[in-house]
């Protein structure tokens, strides 16, 4: 079973030093296409935060059918389909020659990428039981994020050097702007390959025959059942959101900072996570609390926001941050296992494409408000959202020892 998830693991993570490595060219790329079409510096702008929404917006419509396919026919299709499908869109990206084609990249990457995470979680939770389902989500975000980490610094690599080639090919067009989408796409096809090797069904028995009854839990029940860890998941991302959209704005009025410190500060943020995670939730699981960890959780990133909002202090920043990224490890990973651990099996792919589509709908808005707020003042969106983070860890924290207490009488 261990040798199984390591395979998973290690999937999940090349595939996402995949869509890491996009970030550091993907506002350049769109920028050269758009000026070839005429296209002004504002209108360049916008395409930026389109091409950026319309992926975010895929998954948030895909992940739960995704989910719910991966309840019906099994994990592992899932997982190959969202791989494949992911590395055709690194090669549409890397050969686009207009806009029009590089929205069709993000489309398709969008829609595909969406069928991964949901289905890798849901194979951790056929994986794995009690406490071991906590430390499996954990590792699970781990590799995602290690990934991430990693990613962005392969693709400014890759993107720097010139590499004095050009070929066409009708309306595609192969140059040094698309050597990252083409080394992440090879990187994707690579762990295809190794999948379909080494990876099995999860539990094969579940998908032979399976009776429709099995899955018959609908869309709507289902969010009945899971509103309350819904609600948490989309405001647990539309913070973390808002403060990566936000950053670059806040930190070069504040404090002036150039491209390397925000670059320095967003790879304490990455590894932060990733390594808490994996190391602290692991360590955590069985002897704290999912919800404790999630109200300690949502305290750090409120305080840390909030802190950051008014600190004067350019170095502060460093550890403020650092804080916030260990309250989204707390967050992330129990709240996958909380739930996967509400519905039954059968259904555990639905609900976490659910879970996947609050996600997504939090990354959505929290550039949006953190926009608007930013218009007002620098601290703004992040001393409002530092609160709305606070009270969010009050009422779980209360409604958590509320419980407890009647757990203690009655138990």
């Amino acid at each position: 079973m261990r040798k199984h998830l390591f395979v998973l693991f290690s999937c999940l993570f090349v595939v996402n030093i995949g869509f890491g490595m996009t970030l550091p060219v993907l506002t350049f790329y769109t920028e050269r296409l758009a000026l070839a079409e005429g296209v002004s510096r504002d209108g360049i702008s916008l395409h930026v935060g389109l091409l950026t929404s319309v992926y975010a917006v895929m998954q948030l419509l895909f992940a739960p059918l995704w989910g719910r396919f991966s309840d019906r026919l099994g994990r592992r299709p899932m997982l190959l389909l969202g791989i494949g499908g992911y590395a055709v869109s690194l090669l549409t990206f890397g050969l686009a020659s207009n806009l029009a084609l590089l929205y069709l990249a993000r489309v398709i990457g969008g829609i595909f990428s969406a069928a991964t995470y949901p289905a890798a979680a849901a194979y951790v939770s056929d994986r794995t039981n009690g406490e071991e389902r906590n430390r499996g989500m954990a590792w699970l975000g781990t590799a995602a994020s290690m990934g991430v980490v990693v990613g962005p610094a392969l693709g400014g690599v890759l993107a720097n050097r010139n590499w004095h080639f050009r070929a066409e090919f009708g309306h595609f067009v192969a140059d040094s702007f698309s050597i990252p989408f083409f080394a992440a796409a090879a990187l994707a096809i690579a762990t295809l390959v190794v999948a379909v090797r080494w990876l099995p069904e999860s539990d094969s028995n579940d998908y032979v025959a399976k009776p429709t009854k099995s899955v018959g839990v609908g869309w709507l029940e289902l969010v009945r059942t899971l509103r309350p860890l819904l609600v948490l998941a989309f405001i647990g991302q539309f913070g973390l959101a808002l403060f990566e959209a936000i950053f670059v704005l806040y930190a070069n009025a504040r404090f002036d900072f150039g491209p390397f410190e925000v670059g320095a500060i967003f790879v304490i943020c990455g590894l932060v996570m990733a390594l808490f995670q994996g190391i602290l939730v692991g360590y955590l699981a069985g002897r704290v609390r999912e919800s404790n960890q999630i109200v300690a959780g949502f305290t750090l990133m409120g305080l840390s926001l909030g802190l950051l909002a008014t600190t004067r202090i350019a170095g502060s920043v460093y550890f403020l941050v650092a804080f916030l990224a260990l309250g989204m490890a707390l967050i992330a990973p129990n709240l996958s296992a909380l739930v996967s651990k509400q519905t039954d099996q059968s259904n555990t792919g639905a609900a976490l494409g659910i879970q996947g589509m609050a996600n997504n709908l939090g990354q959505s808005g929290g550039p949006v408000i953190g926009g608007a707020l930013f218009v007002l003042s620098v601290g703004t969106p992040f001393l409002v959202t530092g609160g709305l983070l606070l009270a969010t860890g009050l009422i779980v924290g209360l409604r958590t020892l509320s419980s407890s207490r009647a757990e203690t009488r009655f138990g």
